[in-house]
C-alpha cells in the first residue's frame, strides 16, 4: 500500500525539491484524504444502515485504490514528504478498522482477525521504534504489498460470503483461499524486513553528527 521504494526515486528525479515535499494539498493527498473521510462511512454502512453488501463493496473499492495515490505521485511528481506519511497511515487504518469491523460482525473467526492484527502491530510498532531510534527509510517489500492487496480482497469477500444463499458458500471459500495466502505473505514480509531494517538503522546512526564536531 505504500510506495517508499518508488517515492525516493521520484524524489532524486526531481532535485530534491524541498518546495515541492512540503506540498499539502496534491492530488495523491486528495485522494487519501478522500480514503479516510470512507472509513467512518463504511462503518455506518455495517453497524448503522446493517448494509452488508454496500459495506463490503465500499472497502472493496478504498482497498483497490489504495495504489492511485502512490501512482499519481510517482506519475505527476507530485511526492509530499505529508504523503510519505499519510499513505501508510491511511492503510494501516483501513486494514485495523476492516479486521476489527469485520472479525466483530462475526464473518470472520476471531483467530484470523488477532492473527491479521498480531501483523499489523508488530510492523507498526518497529516501525515506530526504528524512526524513534533514527533509522533510515526502509523501502516497501513486495511480498508485504501482495500480502496487504490479498488481504484487502479477502475480508471485502468474508463480508459478502457471511450468509446461508448457495452462492455465498462458493465465494466463502474462494474468500479463505486469498486470505490465508494473504496471512502468510504478510507474516512473511514482517520477518523479511528484519535485515533491511538492521541495515537501515545502522545507516541512519551513521548519518548523525558527531556529538564532538557539534557547535556548543
Amino acid at each position: 500500500m505504500a510506495t517508499a521504494g518508488a517515492d525516493v526515486d521520484v524524489t532524486a528525479a526531481d532535485g530534491g525539491d524541498e518546495a515541492g515535499l512540503n506540498r499539502v494539498w496534491t492530488v495523491p493527498n486528495v485522494v487519501t484524504f478522500f480514503r479516510l473521510a470512507c472509513i467512518p462511512i463504511y462503518v455506518w454502512l455495517l453497524f448503522g444502515a446493517k448494509d452488508q453488501v454496500g459495506a463490503a463493496l465500499l472497502l472493496a473499492v478504498l482497498g483497490a485504490t489504495d495504489w492511485i495515490d502512490g501512482y499519481i505521485a510517482r506519475r505527476f511528481h507530485q511526492v509530499s514528504t505529508l504523503g510519505k506519511v499519510l499513505d501508510p497511515v491511511a492503510d494501516r487504518l483501513l486494514v485495523v478498522t476492516a479486521v476489527i469491523t469485520i472479525t466483530i460482525h462475526g464473518a470472520v473467526p476471531v483467530w484470523f482477525g488477532v492473527a491479521t492484527l498480531a501483523r499489523e502491530v508488530v510492523v507498526s510498532g518497529a516501525v515506530l521504534l526504528l524512526a524513534s531510534l533514527g533509522a533510515a527509510r526502509i523501502d516497501v517489500l513486495w511480498v508485504g504489498k501482495a500480502g496487504t492487496f490479498a488481504l484487502m480482497t479477502a475480508y471485502p469477500l468474508f463480508l459478502v460470503s457471511d450468509g446461508t444463499a448457495g452462492w455465498q458458500g462458493a465465494l466463502r471459500a474462494v474468500a479463505w483461499i486469498v486470505g490465508l495466502v494473504g496471512l502468510v505473505l504478510a507474516w512473511i514480509a514482517a520477518g523479511s524486513y528484519v535485515g533491511p531494517a538492521r541495515q537501515a538503522l545502522a545507516d541512519g546512526r551513521r548519518h548523525e553528527p558527531d556529538p564532538m564536531t557539534m557547535d556548543h
